[in-house]
């Protein structure tokens, strides 16, 4: 079966060297081309393709809310966006509009073909330059939803051992630490959680994956 693409770039050079560059691959066709947003969702929704290349910076509509109304129109067509620009504020809001990856013109032609066979599998595809950057603001958002809230490593250790039933005493003996540390934890634990109950903490730990008790 041949997988059916949209090339759309605003550049005729860019647009004629994808466009060379998908036929000479093994089980792909491009059955469509358009230099602008509005074209490329008029296109889309005229030829249902199974994946579109949509060019990032573009007159008339950009490729960031092109792609949203194809998505919003088409759910299953894959849409892979190209860009210039590595700014994360770009990457989430290709992401945010459905994309199913995002490269780097730079890095485009020699990556195109993973990033077809990724999006064809049902996965997302990102530049490896810029897949450092997702990942980056991700652990920085999810941070700021802690805020500050999260259990340090050895609460979490401390909250196990006391969800598999061992006394205080016990818990401080085989950590080599005192009564009234391991009391200390336990307090920080509690008001970190919002919960007071053994049988709370114990319901958390499982829920955390903590123990499997």
């Amino acid at each position: 079966m041949t997988v059916e693409i949209v090339v759309v770039d605003d550049h005729k050079i860019v647009q004629d060297g994808l466009c060379s560059l998908i036929e000479g691959l093994n089980g792909y066709t491009v059955t469509g081309r358009a230099d602008n947003g509005r074209d490329a969702i008029a296109i889309a929704l005229r030829l249902a393709p199974d994946i579109v290349i949509m060019d990032l910076s573009m007159p008339e509509m950009n490729g960031i809310d092109a792609t949203s109304s194809i998505i919003r129109e088409m759910p299953d067509c894959k849409v892979i966006i190209l860009s210039m620009y590595s700014d994360k504020r770009f990457i989430i809001g290709a992401l945010q509009a459905g994309a199913s990856g995002f490269l780097l013109k730079e890095c485009a032609f020699g990556e195109l073909s993973q990033a077809l066979e990724a999006v064809g599998n049902n996965q997302t595809y990102l530049s490896p330059k810029i897949a450092g950057t997702v990942v980056h603001d991700y652990r920085r958002r999810l941070v700021a939803q802690n805020n500050g809230n999260s259990l340090t490593t050895k609460e979490r250790e401390v909250l196990q051992l006391i969800a598999e039933g061992y006394s205080t005493r016990e818990i401080a003996d085989k950590l080599f630490v005192s009564v009234k540390a391991i009391e200390g934890r336990r307090k920080k634990i509690t008001t970190k959680l919002k919960i007071s109950s053994l049988a709370g903490l114990v319901k958390y730990a499982i829920r955390e994956k903590l123990t499997e008790l």
